[in-house]
Order: structure tokens, then sequence, then C-alpha cells
């Protein structure tokens, strides 16, 4: 495969011209991309990052660049994120508790008080709700557990379960089986998991979830899952699950963690009733950065005259705070809670400014690309190229690709499970290459092209060092 894809090769050749072909391939010069004397380097180093240093591309591109495919687990440093946090810190250097109620001129950045307002215009199209449906609050298990304090309200006699599956991020675990024991009840009759009924390492299919949800209908609250599971990278279809589920009146959550910003979303047109996601993988928000939620508008309605008197009786209860106060009464300081309407009203401290500014200035650059519909076509294309690639390697025999195949059942993310005791052998060789993917023990590691930044000659790149790394992995083994 070296061969096949070395400098000059017809496939490298090929990635080449279809990356000067590439509409989106403007947006690369937008991130910063770590050089492989960056990743190697033990030393804090201080770097220009502005706006007009940029990476390029293609066969102009420096030949110490890195080759990252990693954005599912965090997404690379958009350029303008220096400038709008430096234009943030030199507000609050010369404008002080002004900052939160003071427009500047010639300043991009809305006041403090609006800023989660902005932020919420800025992702509404991403995950395509009405911009009142969505809240840039806290972080992704703080606000399940947020959601589910509001509408998990199980009956012992009745419906009390919640439905998740056995593959599931650990924290979608923790969460759900704390929540039921919060409630007085236990996982082990109140927590259904889902398995595959082919493989513990493959794909659910939409059937598996459906029988289950039919299983346990009756007795059933709440249903989470993963738009796309972070193990296998399969994208669930969501409008049909959503349907089922809330036909047999069972309250929807979906865990978005690594599909938004990844694959277009239409969660107010699929009738969700609520979700959950972060935003430091394909938002590119920065390590831990701020979550994001979503409460379908019905979900989420506020009457004024009914909330002067009894709470319950005016909105869904929730864990109330300050930032969720309607903002028109927020500094009356009164002590009764009236919420916003919308998903607003389930916020509760004021948001990280410096958050809510980072995960701004990345959303610029999805408006850029023309927004999450644009990056899906090039996302389509990056990825079927990869898995052309692998599916070429003469070393095929050595991984098998569990990600599904159909392009719509996947976003970005190939998932390659490796034959045993090669995972840490391949991962040292990748590392001292410049190829930053992620791992998950004992043996899988997980490829991701993100259309914002990555290249199709990145794929050739990977596939490249990848059979060279199995190659070198598997004689030590045999050895």
């Amino acid at each position: 495969m070296a061969a096949v894809c070395a400098a000059g090769s017809p496939r490298r050749e090929e990635a080449r011209a279809l990356d000067r072909d590439d509409p989106l391939n403007f947006t690369r010069a937008e991130f910063v991309v770590p050089t492989k004397a960056d990743l190697a380097s033990t030393r804090l180093q201080v770097k220009d990052l502005g706006e007009t240093a940029a990476t390029p591309a293609g066969p102009d591109a420096s030949t110490d660049a890195s080759t990252y495919l990693c954005g599912n687990s965090l997404g690379l440093q958009p350029r303008r994120t220096a400038l709008r946090l430096q234009q943030y810190l030199s507000t609050w250097a010369t404008q002080g508790v002004q900052g939160h109620f003071k427009p500047l001129d010639g300043s991009p950045l809305p006041t403090w008080l609006d800023a989660d307002a902005k932020a919420a215009k800025m992702i509404a199209p991403v995950v395509g709700a009405e911009v009142s449906e969505v809240a840039v609050m806290e972080t992704l298990t703080a606000n399940l557990h947020f959601l589910m304090s509001a509408f998990y309200r199980p009956d012992i006699k009745g419906r009390h379960k919640i439905i998740l599956e056995s593959k599931a991020f650990p924290s979608d675990h923790f969460a759900v089986e704390t929540q039921i024991r919060h409630h007085g009840l236990s996982p082990e009759s109140s927590m259904v998991t889902i398995e595959s009924q082919t493989a513990a390492k493959t794909a659910m299919s939409t059937d598996d979830i459906l029988a289950v949800i039919a299983a346990h209908a009756d007795t059933t609250a709440v249903l989470l899952l993963p738009g796309i599971q972070y193990y296998t990278g399969q994208l669930l279809d969501i409008p049909t699950i959503t349907t089922f589920a809330r036909k047999h009146g069972i309250f929807v959550i979906w865990d978005l963690a690594h599909a938004v910003g990844n694959v277009p979303l239409h969660l107010h047109d699929w009738d969700v009733d609520a979700a959950a996601w972060c935003t430091y993988k394909y938002l590119n928000g920065g390590p831990g950065c701020i979550g994001g939620l979503f409460v379908h508008a019905r979900n989420s309605q506020v009457t004024s005259a009914a909330a002067d008197k009894r709470p319950e009786e005016g909105y869904p209860n929730r864990f109330a705070g300050w930032w969720g106060n309607d903002k028109s009464t927020r500094f009356v300081m009164a002590t009764k809670f009236h919420p916003a309407p919308g998903a607003a009203g389930f916020q509760l401290s004021n948001p990280s400014i410096l958050d809510i500014t980072s995960l701004c200035a990345s959303l610029e650059v999805f408006e850029l690309a023309g927004g999450v519909g644009e990056l899906r076509k090039k996302s389509l294309k990056l990825t079927a190229y990869l898995e052309t690639l692998l599916n070429e390697m003469a070393e095929k025999n050595l991984f098998k690709i569990i990600t599904p195949s159909d392009p719509q059942q996947r976003g970005a993310q190939l998932s390659l499970l490796l034959a045993e005791s090669l995972l840490e052998p391949v991962m040292e060789s990748l590392q001292a290459d410049g190829v930053i993917v992620d791992e998950r023990r004992p043996d899988v590691i997980r490829v991701a092209p993100a259309p914002l930044y990555n290249t199709f000659e990145d794929c050739v790149t990977f596939v490249e060092v990848f059979a060279r790394a199995l190659r070198k992995a598997n004689s030590s083994e045999s050895g």
C-alpha cells in the first residue's frame, strides 16, 4: 500500500485533484493544524494563532503538517478563536462590569447579557431547531441530568423504566442509573439496555431498537439514545425511532455528542422531545467547552398567568436557577422563579462568556461553509474515499471496519477493529508518524475525517502510515 500511496502515485495525485476541486477547500485555512514538530514537543509553545496565518492543503502544504483525524474526540482550533477571545479579554479589561450591558462600536461580540442568545441563534440551524428551543449551557452530562430531572417522572405501578443501549458512553449509563436511584428505584428493574442481535461489536439495527421499545412500551417513561454511537460510529435513524417511541407514550431524549456538527439534524421537524450535546468535537469549541440543550416547544411553554399562582400549573417543573429566570424580570431580584419561555428557561447559572465566545468563533466558520448540509456533502465523499482506500489495502485481513457501510447510517467516523494485540504498536507507529486518531481499548481505532479541515490527501496519508504500522506490528507479533 505504501507504493500505491507514495508521493506522485495515482492515488495521491487523485486525492490532490479532489482537494483542488473541493468547493469547501478554503475552510482548512480557518484552522490551526498542528505540525509533527508540535505534536512531538514536550514544551509549551506560544505561537501566532492569528487569522491570516494558514496551513495550506494539497501539494504545497508543509511537509511537516500532521494528519489529524480525531475531530470525533476534539476538534481543531479555529484561527479566529484567538482573535475573538482577545476581543472578549479586551472588553473585560476596558469595561469591567459594564461589559454585561454596554455594546461597543467595532466589536463583533454581543454584550455578555445577550451572549447566550446569540449562541442559541447560531446553533439552532445546526440542530434543526427553532431558536427558542435551544440553550447553550452547562455540559453534556449535566444537561442530561437536568432534562431527566424535568421529564423523568417514574410511576412504579406504571411507567418507570429508562431504555438505553448496552454500549452507551459510560456517562450516559451513570446518569441513567443515578436518576433511577434518585427516585428510590433500582436499575435492575427500571433500566433496560438494547443489545445488538448480531454481535457485541457491530451496529444495532433499527429493528433491534424498535423491538425493545415495543416489548417495554407500557412500562417505559424515557428513551435515551445516541444520535451517533461513539464506538461503532453508527448513525441511528432518529426520526423513525422517535416517532415509534412517542406513539407508545415514551419521552425521547437524544445524546448528540457525536452527531452535532457532523450530520444534518432536524430536531423540531422530527418531533424529538429533548436532546443534549457537547461542543468540543465537530463543533470545535475547545476542551470541555460549554454544552447545549434542546427542548421541543411543546415541552417548554410558560403560561404567565398560571405561573403567578402555582409553578406546576404555569410551566413544566425543572431545576431552576438565576439565568433561567425571564430576562425582563431577572434583575428585579424577586425570589419567585418565573422561567423564560422555551429552552432558555432551563438555564441555571450565568454561562461562561469565555466558552460561548470560543464556540461562536467556530460557528462563524460553519456559516462561512454554508451550514451542516454543505459540510455533509463533503463528508460523505471524504468518508467514502477513506473506506475505498482501506478496502484496497493488502493488510485488510488485519482489521475490520465495524461502522455501517451504508453512508446514511454513519457520520464522518470509521471504526476499525484490529486483530488481537495490534492496537498498542499500531497507535505508537501512527503517532510517531504524526497521524492522530482515537483508540478505544482493547482493539478499536476511530478515524474521523472532519470536512471543515481534513482533506482527501489526509485519507491517503493515513492509509499509507496505517498499512506500514500494521505490517510492523504483525511481524513483531509473528516473530
